[in-house]
């Protein structure tokens, strides 16, 4: 299940970040130095660029300059994906060592309600926010209590 849900938040970020870069027209990288180097693909467009330029003209108010909420949003995503495979892991191998379903619930919800606050903390302040300050708690909860417990049952495993 949390695999699932995770996989969906995966997504939805992962579309926040599309969305964000159709907005700001910016295609590759972030900054607005690294903008400025980047060929227009409008100048002599091919059928694909000319076609994905038409339609997003008339489904996305466009920006003429970034105000840092793609990096933000890019950030999110990123951090998302750096940290949730390993507490999914975390919590696969807690389930295949037959770990209470109580503390599967509850690495699984921390994990969950973690990064979605941290995804949305980073996304609506500039600078600390709590939710940047709660999914980084929880996550780090995971990961200490995932890590010992697996610790622990691996050695009961070994001395049985």
């Amino acid at each position: 299940m949390f695999i699932g849900l995770n996989g969906l938040i995966a997504f939805a970020l992962s579309y926040i970040v599309v969305m964000e870069r159709i907005k700001a027209r910016i295609w590759h990288r972030e900054t607005e130095s690294e903008v400025c180097c980047q060929p227009s693909y409008l100048e002599h467009p091919n059928a694909w660029a000319a076609y994905v330029e038409s339609y997003t003209q008339k489904s996305v108010i466009t920006k003429s300059s970034d105000d840092g909420i793609l990096q933000r949003k890019v950030r999110a995503y990123g951090n998302f994906t750096e940290y949730v495979p390993l507490g999914l892991l975390f919590i696969i191998m807690l389930e295949l060592m037959r770990s209470p379903c109580w503390m599967l619930w509850l690495l699984g919800s921390a994990l969950t309600i973690g990064r979605v606050a941290h995804a949305w903390g980073l996304i609506t302040t500039y600078g600390p926010s709590l939710g940047r300050a709660v999914g980084f708690f929880l996550t780090w909860l995971v990961y200490i209590v995932g890590a010992i417990t697996c610790i622990y049952y691996g050695v009961i495993g070994v001395l049985s």
